[in-house]
């Protein structure tokens, strides 16, 4: 027993002292600043994701916390522009008027996962996007997109026809366009007020990803999904980081952190990490009593098609305006995704 007891103490030991090496070795702690709740797997998976990320590639020499109720959803780019965190990840459809490039990736008819849609999202900003400027004032350091998003909703939706006249939750962005091509009513929320909207009765149903099921309890306000194979849209983020706490870093360590962290890999992680979280969503409803999943019909599926084109129309035309090649951009976009 002695030797055993022994034995323990060596380990917790080697384990501490292996932990205060690393605390020891980070000669830079970088504060994010997240909005989603602790559980949610923004923060259980992609931060700390980043967050080893980031470490490995530069030694142990960097490294982030994550700190919450710092400012809103729409808030955080501009907390990071000021300097009051050095990190974040936005929601663009949270701040109207402020993103339009970004919406090409929101659009529906996109055929792929979260993982190959954030590859392709990164690589068609950086060839075509960028131009827009559209993050001025920040380092941008990757984008990624959310799953799919369904109809979220506590009274069964049996087609489309069914959201006419629904109060619906919206994000911003294409999930605002789509919804109200559906003849639904958008209210705007962020996605942590959801819960709340929903069981006030402020709202009918939501429009999400299937993540939102136990990442924001849906399963308890709204316990049926109206399920359309590709989506009705997607959601663009983005992981910001102050220009001048990058500029901060010795050289090397930006040099590290650009090669190995920032852009396509940092990206890739993040939709990578969506697909596991909307797969948990998918499970966990298929798992709770009284939620179900009802797949749109083949007539509503084609009946949707004309309602997409318009959005399409809609949004290549506002990317236009930007100066933005939003056909070449769209048509890179599709052939990433089938390439990845």
């Amino acid at each position: 027993m002695k030797r055993l007891l022994n034995s323990a103490k060596t380990i917790l030991l080697a384990t501490a002292f292996s932990f205060g090496s690393l605390a020891m070795a980070a000669e830079h702690t970088l504060t994010i600043s997240s909005w989603a709740p602790p559980g949610h797997g923004i923060n259980a998976q992609m931060w700390p994701n980043l967050i080893k990320m980031i470490e490995e590639a530069t030694d142990g020499k960097v490294t982030a916390e994550i700190k919450y109720g710092l400012a809103p959803p729409p808030a955080q780019m501009d907390l990071v522009l000021d300097g009051a965190a050095d990190m974040t990840v936005i929601f663009h459809g949270y701040q109207a008027g402020r993103f339009t490039a970004t919406k090409l990736i929101e659009l529906p008819g996109y055929e792929g996962n979260a993982e190959t849609a954030s590859v392709a999202y990164w690589r068609v900003h950086e060839q075509l996007l960028a131009d827009a400027n559209e993050h001025r004032g920040v380092k941008l350091i990757g984008l990624h997109t959310h799953g799919p998003a369904q109809l979220h909703s506590d009274k069964a939706v049996a087609g489309l026809a069914d959201i006419e006249g629904m109060k619906v939750r919206v994000p911003g962005g294409v999930g605002s366009d789509v919804v109200a091509a559906l003849g639904g009513t958008g209210i705007k929320v962020p996605a942590p007020k959801v819960y709340e909207t929903l069981a006030s009765k402020a709202a009918d149903g939501v429009v999400m990803p299937f993540e939102s099921r136990g990442g924001f309890k849906l399963t308890e306000v709204a316990k049926n999904v109206y399920e359309v194979p590709g989506g009705l849209y997607r959601g663009s983020f983005a992981y910001l980081m102050n220009q001048d706490a990058f500029d901060a870093l010795p050289e090397d360590l930006q040099k590290a952190l650009e090669e190995k962290v920032f852009g396509e890999p940092a990206s890739r992680m993040a939709g990578k990490v969506w697909d596991e979280i909307d797969a948990k969503g998918r499970e966990v409803t298929g798992t709770t009593e009284g939620n179900a999943i009802n797949a749109a019909s083949e007539a509503d599926l084609a009946a949707y098609q004309p309602i997409a084109d318009g959005i399409i129309e809609k949004v290549l035309s506002e990317v236009s305006d930007k100066g933005i090649d939003g056909q070449a951009a769209r048509a890179m976009i599709i052939k990433e995704m089938s390439a990845n």
